[in-house]
């Protein structure tokens, strides 16, 4: 078996305009540091924005998309705010407090709550909890993927733009996006997260 494990946050928003945002932001990968974003719009259109080839390939071999673009992508985040830049989407996030799930991910020992282990058992409170979450599940190619949350915190307003058009007012991620096995918490939040993707050893 072969592991990768991806260290960051993510960003999950909605919009008045129907358009559910993700946005990762890795500093600590095999691939290196990055950003990346996946959105999907009102009509269901699935698009990864990513900024380099093997970062589209590995996400794409990973989650569902309709169409993936390659271009600039940074994430920029101080004082409690995060500047989200590419040719596509523009984000503007003004982070609040720790929300109670994050407090509860905050009590766990983070060796324990980022383990393969732990994301199968919590599994199931997840689905009953927040929906649309789940914290482990399918991830292409025969793998299986393991979300282990250790922090959380709500995003109290927003502003952006994709292809040129204004998102709207912030709103929940509702529907949950449709990318994968799971989606973000319903209330736009900001999730510390470790992701490990296990699979077949290469031969």
């Amino acid at each position: 078996m072969t592991q990768h494990r991806f260290r960051g946050q993510i960003a999950g928003v909605g919009s008045a305009s129907g358009v559910r945002v993700v946005v990762g932001r890795w500093l600590d990968t095999p691939l290196g540091e990055f950003a990346d974003a996946m959105v999907e719009t009102a009509a269901g259109h699935r698009v990864l924005l990513a900024p380099r080839q093997e970062v589209a390939d590995f996400i794409a071999a990973t989650y569902t998309f309709d169409e993936v673009r390659l271009e600039p992508f940074t994430v920029t985040a101080a004082d409690g705010r995060w500047q989200v830049r590419s040719r596509s989407l523009t984000l503007d996030l003004a982070l609040g407090g720790r929300t109670l799930l994050g407090m509860a991910l905050r009590a766990v020992p983070s060796r324990t709550a980022s383990s393969p282990a732990w994301c199968t058992l919590t599994d199931p409170v997840a689905r009953l909890v927040l929906r649309g979450v789940r914290t482990r599940g399918t991830a292409g190619g025969n793998r299986r993927e393991y979300y282990g949350a250790t922090d959380a915190h709500r995003i109290g307003a927003g502003t952006g733009r994709f292809d040129g058009a204004d998102l709207g007012a912030l709103a929940d991620v509702d529907p949950p996006c449709r990318f994968g096995f799971s989606s973000t918490p319903k209330r736009p939040a900001v999730t510390s997260v470790v992701t490990t993707v296990r699979g077949p050893a290469r031969g």
